[in-house]
């Protein structure tokens, strides 16, 4: 029988894995993943559906220990949507306080306030072409600081023209690290790498560094 002191210590894991971090300003650095269970989004692109639904509930100390057995100094926080489970945020806090370089991962459609200082937050800009564009939630763009990161997944011309326009009205850049990144096998990486360059758009251009070497396989 799980009391309700167990219960506010858990969350509910799709898995926890070694690996090279694939994107954002950590990129190539060998990272712990903790993968959370559940997301309140569909992204027409979405990449980890697998992690709707199917996980096991532990503990916040059981998910420290299984991070620490991998000896690595990054820990990036994912999902599905992490922040979806409230006590996501313990678990960020307690592994800034193991003393873990922490990157969390998010849609962007949930409120990042109450995220630990310490963590980069690497929140989602959802275009048109995702199909969630409407969930977008504008009012974290006020508390992204320099060590935050906006990243904006391109699928299409008509997208990155929108993301073009979205980034001057919301007087984005400079606020944050802002990253473009094509969407597997809807944008040619090339292609988006030319549009930056012709508009001299103050952005970084990334790919998936995971997908480059080993493509769709889960758990990379």
């Amino acid at each position: 029988m799980i009391d309700s002191a167990q219960k506010s210590e858990r969350l509910r894991i799709n898995e926890i894995f070694h690996s090279l971090q694939g994107e954002a300003d950590a990129v190539g650095y060998p990272t712990v993943f903790v993968r959370l269970t559940g997301c309140p989004l569909r992204c027409q692109y979405c990449d980890t559906e697998y992690a709707f639904h199917a996980g096991d509930w532990l503990g916040l100390d059981t998910i420290i220990d299984k991070v620490r057995g991998y000896g690595a100094q990054h820990v990036c926080v994912t999902g599905g949507e992490p922040l979806a489970q409230p006590n996501c945020l313990k678990l960020l806090a307690r592994l800034c306080d193991a003393g873990f370089q922490v990157s969390l991962e998010t849609s962007g459609a949930l409120d990042i306030a109450a995220v630990d200082a310490r963590v980069s937050r690497v929140v989602d800009v959802k275009t048109p072409g995702s199909n969630e564009a409407a969930r977008n939630r504008l009012e974290n763009f006020a508390l992204l600081t320099l060590r935050d990161q906006l990243k904006f997944v391109i699928c299409s011309r008509e997208d990155y023209d929108w993301s073009k326009a979205f980034l001057q009205e919301h007087g984005l850049p400079g606020q944050c690290r802002i990253l473009f990144s094509p969407s597997y096998d809807q944008v040619a990486p090339a292609a988006l790498a030319e549009w930056i360059l012709a508009d001299r758009l103050p952005v970084r251009f990334q790919l998936q560094l995971h997908k480059v070497l080993w493509g769709d396989t889960p758990g990379k």
